[in-house]
């Protein structure tokens, strides 16, 4: 699936790949954030940290009729609130989606799936 915008210029396609490549980008220069997680299920009770190159992997964009909703699977940091960690991942994302890609998020739900110890 993908996203189609159409301006006075034209039109725009942008992939779901795109969208949640930005949001895991946006994502992680959040304080608290560790990194982002598989979204698939855990194995074993660990999460897998992913690379940069595979934040798409830790992000679902959604489309429901004209609503774009995006699914995050973070992991924080030890001794962060976590609440308030989720609270700037969805206002950072929805920030970042709207200036650089130009869309209107309806939602950002927040999974976090671990909680890692960072040691300095």
């Amino acid at each position: 699936m993908s996203v189609d915008l159409s301006t006075k210029f034209g039109h725009i396609t942008i992939s779901n790949e795109v969208i949640s490549t930005v949001a895991g980008g946006a994502a992680v220069e959040c304080y608290g954030i560790v990194g982002m997680a598989s979204k698939n299920q855990l194995r074993d009770g660990i999460a897998e940290m992913l690379r940069r190159e595979n934040f798409s992997r830790g992000v679902v964009v959604r489309q429901e009729e004209e609503k774009l909703h995006i699914d995050m699977y973070i992991i924080v940091s030890y001794g962060t609130k976590i609440s308030e960690v989720a609270h700037n991942v969805q206002s950072q994302v929805k920030y970042t989606l709207n200036k650089t890609v130009g869309l209107s998020v309806s939602s950002v739900n927040i999974f976090i799936q671990g909680v890692r110890v960072i040691s300095e």
